[in-house]
């Protein structure tokens, strides 16, 4: 790995997988730079990261408004010494009826998930062709493949960002700057103990996910190395999306 040393900023960083995911790039070397709309989590993970001796600086930024994204990576542009990577990580959902969400829940979700990963990828992109290049990884979901019901706005958002990272991959390639996609299945958050043995025997690979599955694929994904890889969807699902489920 070549990460050392690289300014990476991760969105959506205050829990789950943003967490994990900005927390393992310290532990490779990198200056983290994390943001989130919840002050409380961004903190604990900024302490994680300063625990075990990492760099971190962190900010609280809602990626529904343009103007404050536009604003943090001003800053940073003036604090930070270039920018290598970009994880787009943050997002929102809301499982409701078609027939009773409000345009205001859905702006809400589009705004935030699929415009908010847009303006971060161009704000980025606008520093990372200043030092010769970079990496940015979108977080999409197998939502963007195959749907339950009341998921309308989440799975409009992450078809969005999978066409949006092919879209970046191709007017940014010139810049240097590869831009590629992360579809996550079932990754628990929460008590992975507590989860039933039906619960992993589902999932082809016998499991249920981890955020740490996640933010490997990331570290290979953005490695100079494997810089050929550009413009792909890497679905992380244990395989689910694969099988083929019928009613006995």
């Amino acid at each position: 790995m070549t990460i050392a040393g690289k300014a990476v900023i991760v969105t959506g960083a205050g829990r789950g997988i943003g967490r994990t995911i900005a927390i393992t790039y310290a532990q490779q070397g990198a200056s983290v730079i994390i943001a989130d709309k919840d002050p409380d989590g961004l903190q604990q993970t900024a302490r994680l990261i300063e625990d075990a001796g990492g760099s971190v600086y962190s900010r609280v930024l809602d990626l529904s408004r343009p103007e404050e994204i536009e604003r943090f990576f001003g800053d940073i542009q003036e604090t930070a010494e270039g920018i290598g990577i970009l994880i787009n990580n943050a997002g929102l959902s809301k499982w409701k009826s078609p027939y009773e969400l409000t345009v205001d829940e859905w702006d809400t979700i589009i705004d935030t998930n699929l415009r908010g990963t847009f303006l971060c990828s161009r704000e980025a992109a606008k520093i990372m062709r200043k030092h010769g290049g970079g990496s940015i990884i979108n977080l999409a979901s197998t939502r963007a493949l195959m749907s339950e019901p009341d998921s309308e706005a989440y799975a409009a958002t992450k078809g969005g960002i999978l066409s949006l990272t092919h879209a970046l991959a191709v007017s940014l390639g010139p810049d240097h700057i590869r831009v590629n996609a992360i579809s996550p299945g079932w990754i628990e958050t929460g008590d992975y103990e507590k989860l039933r043995q039906e619960d992993h025997l589902q999932h082809p690979s016998q499991r249920v996910g981890k955020p740490e599955d996640i933010a490997r694929a990331c570290l290979f994904l953005t490695d100079p190395n494997n810089d050929f890889i550009n413009g792909v969807n890497l679905v992380i699902d244990g395989g689910m999306t694969r099988k083929m489920i019928y009613l006995e």
